[in-house]
């Protein structure tokens, strides 16, 4: 599959098989994560990756727990009022029981934390389809990242004093074989041409 197939066939993978994917795949695709650009070349992008069934199940239930305590308001993103009705309705599992969990953080205060992580795992989500694995990118630790309670579970993992969680993406075979690579219509992004 070359880059652009990759690129423009790519879509979210929300069902997972709970078989882990080959070692070796799931690295190729956290080394595409860390060859992506970053502000200045900084490379500060951090990848924690998760694959322990249990601690997976310990981090949804904190996630379920911690979200379903937030109330509503009106100018949350849609998405965000999403996982809190879910996990006021429990059981919510907001990594969709994918068998590997990559959480990508970058250094507090830094500008370009976003972007760079961004990037990063974009570069994921593209190598992933290239190699027949299915990817979605999950924001709900970001969201969470001020909590104490998830910052403490997300350090004693191996986030450091100076790091924000800036996003993550879930990794694995997708439960009906294939990743689903049916062509999406463009209906916003607009572009402009001047000239």
């Amino acid at each position: 599959m070359d880059a652009l197939e990759a690129i423009f066939t790519r879509r979210s993978t929300r069902k997972y098989k709970e078989e882990v994917p080959e070692k070796e795949l799931v690295e190729k695709v956290i080394e595409a994560g860390r060859f992506a650009p970053s502000g200045s070349n900084s490379q500060t992008t951090h990848c924690i990756v998760f694959t322990d069934k249990q601690v997976l199940k310990e981090l949804a239930e904190l996630v379920q727990a911690e979200f379903a305590a937030m109330e509503i308001t009106e100018n949350m993103y849609r998405s965000l009022k999403g996982s809190i009705t879910a996990a006021k309705n429990g059981p919510y599992v907001f990594y969709y029981g994918a068998p590997v969990l990559i959480v990508v953080a970058n250094k507090k205060n830094y500008g370009n934390a976003m972007a760079d992580s961004a990037c990063a795992l974009e570069n994921m989500m593209i190598a992933a389809n290239a190699l027949d694995l299915g990817s979605c990118w999950i924001n709900q630790l970001h969201w969470l990242d001020g909590n104490e309670s998830v910052h403490g579970f997300m350090t004693k993992h191996g986030l450091a004093e100076d790091e924000t969680i800036t996003g993550g993406l879930v990794l694995g075979y997708a439960a009906e074989g294939a990743p689903c690579r049916d062509a999406l219509p463009r209906t916003g992004n607009p572009v402009t041409w001047d000239g």
